[in-house]
């Protein structure tokens, strides 16, 4: 009856193994699910850096000098310097 016992025993075991493998925390599905999950939020990182730099950019520009300042103030205001007239050309 002991010969018998021990290969049932190590087929209960695989079974166990396999079923922790394809079904159970830390499986291949689960594991493949995380890892595109990773690959979706390092591609949102790496957008996100790009516009940490084109601000961080920008910002450098504005407290360097008054160029981006006029050149923000006449295109997003309107404004015009004293004595200078605005015209419009529409197309």
């Amino acid at each position: 009856m002991g010969k018998r016992l021990v290969p049932f025993i190590l087929i209960a075991l695989l079974l166990l193994i396999q079923g922790q493998l394809w079904i159970g925390r830390g499986s291949v599905p689960s594991v493949r699910s995380m890892q595109l999950k990773l690959e979706e939020l390092l591609a949102g990182n790496k957008q996100a850096q790009v516009d940490n730099e084109r601000l961080a950019a920008e910002v450098s520009d504005l407290k360097e000098g008054l160029e981006m300042v006029e050149e923000k103030a006449r295109s997003e205001l309107g404004m015009v310097k004293p004595n200078e007239i605005f015209v419009q050309i529409a197309k």
